[in-house]
């Protein structure tokens, strides 16, 4: 491994925890021996360049934040890696309020300093990633009451972090109707309502939702979760669910395996990596071993 890294930090993520964090990050990164740049991002538009920069550069990608960090990160070094550029690595050190990225590759989510160490022991490893709409997405694709929760939660002005996503689901399921979707899996087509239907490439969004607890980034498969038609009370009663994967077992929840899906339907609007992709048709396809990250 390179002992080159360039720490690219957005210090407004945690509601701060990033900066209150970073002299620790730096200095275990410092004591290992690492050649260590640091740089501050103050918006979404200057972080993106960062990272791009630094990509460009080779060596370790270090990104520091929230899932949005790690969704620009993932996107500059996949494609760096992609190219041919296998000197270049990526590692991600959570500091946001998600954090579901690393939680979907097994580092645990509060944790920056475990995180910090696994680059000092030069441990890296490569996993899938799935393509979109010219994007790469480690997460989940959301097309459903998902995507309109996320949507939903990006607007509300107050309150910040993870308690968006419980207040924005309640207020969407007073006004949701299942919806209509024409899905391609596999080459098979298939017309059906559904409150949602997940594409996932790691197990969880949405600040831990499991919604394919099963899903593994390194099989070279893309999972579906699809619900089916079910009343408002019922999903309301499934939602706590969510968050330990335990809805699975419900009869209204179908799950499948595909290596490339489309996705279309009147109305439907994507999100991937909890970020705006845009209105369907979209095409979901799966990348094996597409990129370089530093895992446990």
């Amino acid at each position: 491994m390179t002992r080159r890294v360039t720490l690219v930090v957005n210090p407004s993520s945690g509601k701060g925890r990033a900066q209150e964090l970073l002299p620790q990050v730096a200095g275990r990164l410092r004591d290992g021996g690492l050649d260590l740049t640091i740089q501050l991002s103050r918006d979404y538009t200057e972080a993106r360049a960062l990272i791009d920069a630094a990509a460009a550069g080779g060596g370790v990608v270090a990104v520091m934040g929230g899932d949005g960090m790690m969704h620009l990160g993932l996107n500059a070094v996949a494609e760096r890696y992609a190219s041919g550029d296998e000197s270049v690595a990526l590692a991600m050190i959570p500091a946001g309020t998600g954090n579901d990225l690393c939680r979907g590759l097994g580092l645990p989510p509060n944790d920056a300093i475990g995180a910090t160490q696994l680059i000092v022991s030069g441990r890296s490893s490569l996993v899938d990633v799935m393509e979109v709409a010219g994007r790469r997405i480690g997460t989940v694709l959301a097309t459903g009451f998902d995507a309109m929760v996320n949507r939903r939660a990006n607007a509300l002005a107050y309150p910040k972090g993870a308690m968006r996503y419980p207040i924005a689901t309640l207020a969407e399921l007073r006004v949701f109707s299942p919806l209509r979707y024409q899905l391609v899996i596999d080459g098979e087509p298939r017309n059906l309502d559904a409150m949602l239907v997940a594409v996932a490439n790691t197990s969880c969004y949405g600040g831990g939702i499991q919604i394919s607890p099963d899903a593994d980034p390194r099989d070279g498969r893309l999972d579906l979760t699809i619900i089916h038609p079910v009343g408002r009370f019922r999903l309301l009663r499934l939602l706590p669910k969510l968050y330990t994967g335990d809805f699975v077992t419900d009869p209204c929840v179908e799950r499948l395996q595909a290596t490339e899906v489309q996705v279309d339907g009147p109305g439907l609007v994507a999100f991937g990596d909890g970020e705006l992709l845009g209105a369907t048709p979209l095409t979901a396809k799966i990348a094996p071993a597409a990129l370089p990250v530093f895992t446990p």
